[in-house]
């Protein structure tokens, strides 16, 4: 009884501990926004310019071909607005689930020859994928304030979203990043699973035009909620989606308690595997 007690200490102490390994969480953060745009002209620019240029596509293709709006008197430029707000909370979490599936893997050496607090890796790489989300916040505020002539109060609330944004994102990054090192298909089927997940998240259109016989699935996805709250923080000037956001932040506990328990009763095979 000792041993297990002492067993399933070992396996949640990395996690109380990581509030004191905060300095060298914020240093490898540091590094992965670093080394994205080491070399590159515009550097950190990329984290703006890239999102705009897909939010221009989209909007040239579904609010100028096909005439979607969000709203009844929403124009092409407020399209462009709501495309914005949704697509950047769900690149970060894609962004921040696809490179940590090949984390452990590319950081061989320190699974191999180092006493290294692995799971900070995956926390890592997801909180660099926040503050590219957080660089494109600022240029989605500098157009919401040209478009809207506004900037509205309640983005105060906009911790709120974050905190259980970063819960569902570092649990499923901890828990592809482990299923990388023993299935290395994981980053191509990553990949496909996020493609069908975010095209059933209303983020490139708006959940008015979902048809009736869709709408359990659409409501039913955990990210819709937190979607439609940042919508109502940054471009209604309305407060979260209350009870849809608590859908969400049990949904990202579970993923969080799961995706961490399934990495630290792992890692001790990574070694052997790689």
């Amino acid at each position: 009884m000792i041993s297990a007690q002492t067993a399933r200490r070992a396996v949640w102490r990395p996690l109380w501990e990581l509030p004191a390994r905060f300095d060298l969480i914020s240093s490898l953060t540091r590094r992965e926004i670093a080394t994205r745009y080491k070399g590159s002209v515009l550097g950190i620019i990329w984290a703006v310019i890239t999102p705009v240029v897909t939010i221009a596509t989209f909007t040239l293709i579904f609010a100028g071909i096909f005439g979607a709006r969000f709203g009844a008197t929403g124009t092409g430029w407020e399209f462009a607005l709501y495309l914005f707000c949704g697509v950047l909370p769900w690149t970060a979490f894609q962004e921040a689930v696809q490179l940590s599936s090949q984390k452990i893997v590319s950081q061989a050496n320190l699974v191999k020859r180092v006493v290294f607090p692995l799971e900070i890796l995956p926390v890592a790489q997801s909180l660099a994928s926040l503050a590219n989300q957080l660089f494109g916040t600022v240029a989605l505020l500098a157009l919401a304030l040209i478009i809207q002539h506004t900037i509205h109060p309640t983005i105060l609330w906009l911790p709120v979203l974050i905190i259980p944004q970063l819960l569902l994102t570092f649990g499923a990054a901890w828990l592809v990043a482990s299923l990388g090192v023993f299935l290395r298909d994981i980053v191509q089927g990553i990949a496909l699973l996020l493609m069908v997940w975010m095209y059933l998240t209303p983020i490139i259109y708006p959940e008015s035009i979902v048809p009736d016989r869709f709408r359990p699935f659409i409501s039913a996805n955990p990210f819709t909620p937190l979607i439609r709250s940042y919508r109502n923080i940054m471009l209604e000037g309305a407060q979260p989606d209350w009870r849809g956001l608590a859908y969400f932040a049990g949904f990202a506990l579970v993923v969080f308690i799961f995706g961490y328990w399934w990495f630290a009763r792992t890692r001790k095979n990574f070694a052997d595997v790689i």
